[in-house]
């Protein structure tokens, strides 16, 4: 590959070592007056292991591409594709669970305590 898409290529290397479906593994690059942008598409499966807990291992990836664009003189940024209604039920499962619990907390286990 060209010099100018190493970005890419590192992306690539790096989603393909931590995922289970490393063929399904796709980035696209597009360069624009903001700098570059690479999309990922990974397998739905895979979405956990690309974002990580709390969202670290996507932001650790994006730090490190801007090492790697940074190098070249350029601006990149990182983007997982996420299929339509993919987030949505997500957000949506976290909403009714929070809800849930800033109800009455349940103190069933302390009515039997002796102290």
């Amino acid at each position: 590959m060209a010099e100018e898409h190493k970005d890419q290529e590192f992306v690539e290397y790096i989603v393909r070592g931590i995922v289970n479906h490393p063929e399904d593994v796709k980035v696209e690059r597009t360069v624009d007056e903001m700098g570059v942008l690479l999309t990922l598409h990974v397998n739905p499966e895979d979405m956990g292991y690309v974002i990580g807990r709390q969202g670290q291992t996507a932001r650790s990836i994006r730090t490190l591409l801007k090492i790697v664009g940074a190098k070249s003189n350029a601006r990149v940024n990182l983007k997982i594709y996420e299929p339509e209604g993919s987030r949505r039920a997500h957000s949506e499962e976290g909403r009714s669970r929070s809800t849930e619990t800033s109800a009455e907390p349940d103190t069933s286990v302390l009515d039997d305590l002796k102290i």
